[in-house]
């Protein structure tokens, strides 16, 4: 069994439809924890370690072979929690900040939520030492896209992201772009064949890669 610790209930379907499609069979089992971002972005990810652990231990103790963390502002305390917890624990984010970093130095990261840009640099800084490769990382809060998500107006949302994409990929000097959160990966599909300019420059996604990698820590 794979836990999932999510902080919106909107990633429990995207999660099992990932699972469907490349992952059939493993059982899943979710907890959503909502009010572990809103006190992150209070106190910082350090102020609700102790709440992710425990929220990771409930899952290994309820079965779980593996955690992943679908919040990329509590990815790092989440990880730091698997030791004690006796499973390992995966940012859903980590595979996808590795892509980033094969595909060239000169990257952007894009948040809808301010807390979650320096998690996801400092992620993509580590992924770089490990390959041994220069990162250059600018990052993009995208204006009023969580408020919209959290009104649920999700395609307000979406279309801002969508919009500041294009924006970033116009500006040139990109060799990929990085959305930090999982909320944000059905813009993707919204810039495939896009025609705008800079078209051809990656955007990345987290959930179908962190989904894959998890499901191995998980056994299958």
């Amino acid at each position: 069994m794979l836990g999932l610790l999510h902080t919106s209930p909107v990633h429990v379907p995207v999660f099992d439809a990932l699972r469907d499609a490349d992952a059939p069979g493993l059982p899943l089992r979710h907890r959503v924890r909502p009010e572990l971002l809103a006190a992150a972005r209070e106190s910082g990810p350090g102020g609700v370690a102790e709440e992710v652990a425990e929220a990771v231990g409930a899952l290994a103790r309820d079965g779980a072979r593996a955690v992943l963390c679908t919040c990329s502002t509590l990815g790092d305390v989440a990880e730091a929690a698997g030791a004690a917890a006796g499973v390992p624990v995966l940012r859903v984010d980590r595979p996808m900040a590795a892509e980033a970093v094969a595909a060239g130095p000169r990257l952007a990261v894009l948040a809808t939520v301010e807390s979650t840009l320096a998690p996801t640099t400092e992620l993509i800084a580590d992924e770089a030492r490990r390959a041994g490769r220069p990162a250059e990382v600018r990052t993009v809060l995208v204006p009023d896209a969580w408020e919209r998500f959290q009104n649920g107006d999700r395609e307000g949302s979406l279309a801002a992201v969508v919009a500041a994409v294009r924006r970033e990929r116009a500006a040139g000097g990109l060799d990929a772009l990085v959305l930090a959160q999982a909320s944000m990966a059905p813009a993707v599909e919204r810039l495939v064949d896009d025609g705008h300019p800079g078209a051809g420059v990656p955007v990345l996604a987290s959930p179908r890669s962190g989904l894959r990698a998890a499901a191995v820590l998980a056994g299958r």
